[in-house]
């Protein structure tokens, strides 16, 4: 008997392209013949300008500022009762004050005035505006001058006595991290990305200089950082969103 020839599958004509690539189907990533990016969401997803994750630099997100707000309160409400928090924080403060040169610790303290903070974020606010980004520099000087219209009031409110002033009032929450956390910040938001873990140094040796000279209790430094996220989130998103130094894609040059 002849037998009856097999059915082929179809070959692909060599004058037809492709519209997906190998294994596109189970990847979910299809790709177009003529090489363009495709045209979804997905294929040109771009940062949230609100500053949730992905963004760069890094923004605080909703939820890092309501955390931030959140420990604020908590921590003022128990400076003002002096509840168990509150307590804590004395022995602790008792436990670290003059654990090490007094000369160490005022030099690191002294990062958070504004004779040396202020001189960094006005360099750095001048280069901003010659690199044309006058919007950014404007919120990071406006978050300076907010420092003391914030930390002043609660100073006042609070009354809280110092670790080595018993008969003193308004330590709380710490000036000089607020300076420095601000100051440093905002000058690597305006000039590189890549000075920001040398801000986030300088911020904590400035707090722990602070501490460990018994200028402050650790709450105040805590409270300082808590009160100056959200300061800083419009000057970082002004920082990047606009400016002529961005290239086309959106990122510095």
């Amino acid at each position: 008997m002849r037998e009856t020839p097999r059915a082929e599958h179809p070959q692909p004509r060599p004058h037809r392209a492709l519209a997906h690539t190998a294994g596109a189907s189970c990847s979910g990533t299809p790709h177009r013949s003529d090489g363009r990016p495709p045209h979804t969401p997905r294929g040109a997803r771009q940062p949230d300008p609100l500053g949730r994750p992905g963004t760069t630099p890094p923004v605080p997100g909703r939820p890092a500022l309501f955390s931030a707000l959140v420990a604020l309160a908590v921590v003022t409400w128990q400076v003002l009762v002096h509840g168990p928090l509150a307590r804590l924080d004395g022995r602790v403060s008792r436990s670290l004050v003059d654990t090490v040169p007094r000369s160490l610790s005022e030099l690191a303290s002294d990062l958070g005035n504004m004779t040396v903070a202020l001189p960094v974020l006005g360099c750095a606010m001048a280069y901003a505006v010659w690199r044309g980004r006058r919007l950014a520099a404007l919120y990071a000087g406006l978050a300076m001058v907010l420092v003391p219209l914030l930390v002043i009031p609660l100073k006042e409110w609070t009354a809280r006595p110092g670790p080595l002033e018993p008969w003193a009032a308004g330590y709380y929450p710490s000036g000089h991290t607020a300076t420095a956390m601000v100051a440093y910040f905002g000058a690597a938001f305006l000039v590189s990305n890549r000075l920001v873990p040398v801000a986030a140094v300088l911020t904590a040796v400035t707090g722990t200089g602070l501490v460990l000279r018994g200028f402050h209790w650790p709450l105040d430094v805590l409270a300082s950082v808590a009160l100056c996220l959200p300061l800083l989130r419009w000057p970082v998103y002004a920082a990047r969103r606009g400016g002529p130094d961005r290239g086309p894609s959106g990122g510095a040059r």
